[in-house]
């Protein structure tokens, strides 16, 4: 079944990660953010990806250990899997400084207004002419880049491994990972386009930090496949789960809510729920 299902996840993670690139293309191509729409959308991915780990990948991942562990120790090794992920994710964040987090939301209106450039470089003493203010923005621009690879790699891993599992699933968790991804698009391009005058070049580095998503399915593929076990997929798939929740309630629900109004982005999360559940029945 996995070496059935191992070019399609390919295709999927490919689709998730590069999305970034689409991101970035908003910012250069639309006049103005629709933040009400960015909110709902946001809601609705952390609403699938909730759903689905809870519902669907934890249960998968609870059979699979119970099968080959026993009742009680599988559902051990379940749990702890699952904080394992949030754990992982949590530390790869915290990596992060918080000046050049991806996940600091920002609008497509900076393209144009130099806010985030103006914000960065206010109390430096810098204007946003100077080479030495063009020089940190291009650090700020770069970093945002290598930070959104950073995180993408265990998302890349992920949809790959959700995608082996089940095609289905494999592509909600995709389509949520993608919408999540846009948002960092533009938190990667603005910088670097302000840095440099080049757009291209803007656009280049924003669409090659979701590489690191297929290169995260690749890695798992290479290191994983020659050891894969329903003990391996269990605890796989269980972490999987804690990453995706994590991913949720860290990021997800606080872009939602700074793009738009709070119930815009529980409105948002509740519909990718009932879409997920949906999705699931039809396929029972």
């Amino acid at each position: 079944m996995f070496a059935d299902n191992a070019l399609f996840a390919f295709g999927l993670t490919a689709f998730a990660g590069l999305s970034t690139g689409i991101g970035s293309a908003l910012a250069f191509f639309a006049k103005r953010t629709n933040p009400q729409f960015l909110s709902v959308s946001l809601g609705f991915s952390a609403g699938v990806m909730i759903y689905v780990s809870f519902m669907e990948i934890m249960v998968k991942a609870k059979d699979a250990l119970q099968g080959s562990m026993g009742l009680v120790a599988g559902t051990w090794a379940a749990v702890l899997a699952f904080f394992g992920g949030i754990v992982f994710i949590a530390l790869i964040d915290k990596l992060v400084p918080s000046y050049e987090n991806p996940h600091e939301m920002h609008r497509i209106e900076e393209m144009n207004s130099k806010t985030l450039a103006q914000e960065v470089l206010a109390g430096q003493g810098l204007a946003i002419e100077s080479a030495e203010s063009k020089r940190k923005l291009l650090r700020m621009g770069t970093m945002a880049a290598l930070a959104v690879g950073i995180h993408n790699f265990p998302e890349g891993l992920a949809t790959f491994t959700a995608a082996l599992s089940d095609p289905s699933l494999g592509i909600a968790i995709a389509v949520a990972i993608a919408i999540h991804n846009i948002p960092e698009g533009i938190a990667v391009s603005v910088p670097i386009y302000y840095a440099t005058g080049d757009k291209k070049k803007a656009f280049l580095y924003s669409f090659l930090s979701g590489l690191a998503e297929p290169v995260g399915a690749t890695v798992g593929y290479l290191l994983l496949m020659p050891f894969m076990s329903k003990t391996v997929f269990g605890i796989i798939f269980a972490g999987v789960a804690g990453i995706m929740v994590f991913i949720s309630l860290d990021e997800l629900l606080p872009a939602a809510e700074e793009y738009g109004e709070h119930h815009l982005s529980i409105y948002g999360l509740v519909s990718g729920m009932a879409v997920m559940a949906l999705s699931l029945l039809l396929f029972l």
